[in-house]
C-alpha cells in the first residue's frame, strides 16, 4: 500500500535572473524586473512529498524525522538567507529560475533518501506562483 507524507519547510534567498551571454536589453525583455542587477528576494515556501509503502514494523513510509534533518541539512542550511547567484555553487552557471531550484531541490533530496521512496517536491516562489517536480 503506497502511502504520500509531506513536510513543509521555507528560506529566504535573494537571485537575479540573467543570462551572461545575452545583452541588458534581452535580459529585460525576457526577465524584467527578475533582472535587477541588485537582486530581488523571495520567502520560498517548499513541500517534500515522499511515497512509498508503509514499514509493517514501524507504521512509517518513512521517519519525518528523517525528512526534516535532510531538508534543513541539504536546502534550509544551504540556500537560506543567500544569494543563489552568489552563494549557492548549483547556481555559479545555472539561472535561478523557480523550474531550476525545483529540481536542484529534489536532487539533493533524492540522493538522501532510500532508493525505493519516490519523492516529489513543489516550491512557492510566491503564494501564487509554484513549481513541482517529480523526477
Amino acid at each position: 500500500m503506497k502511502v504520500t507524507v509531506s513536510r513543509r519547510a521555507h528560506f529566504n534567498a535573494a537571485h537575479r535572473l540573467y543570462r551572461k551571454d545575452w545583452s541588458e536589453t534581452k535580459n529585460n525583455a525576457v526577465f524584467g524586473k527578475c533582472n535587477n542587477p541588485n537582486y530581488h528576494g523571495h520567502n520560498y515556501e517548499l513541500i517534500a512529498s515522499v511515497t512509498g509503502n508503509i514499514d509493517q514494523e514501524t507504521g512509517y513510509v518513512m521517519d519525518m524525522k528523517v525528512l526534516k534533518q535532510i531538508i534543513k541539512t541539504e536546502i534550509e542550511d544551504a540556500f537560506d538567507h543567500k544569494n543563489l547567484n552568489l552563494d549557492v555553487p548549483e547556481f555559479k552557471t545555472l539561472n535561478p529560475t523557480a523550474e531550476n531550484i525545483v529540481v536542484i531541490i529534489y536532487n539533493k533530496i533524492k540522493a538522501k533518501l532510500e532508493s525505493h521512496l519516490d519523492l516529489e517536491i513543489t516550491l512557492y516562489e510566491t503564494p501564487r506562483n509554484f513549481v513541482t517536480y517529480s523526477g
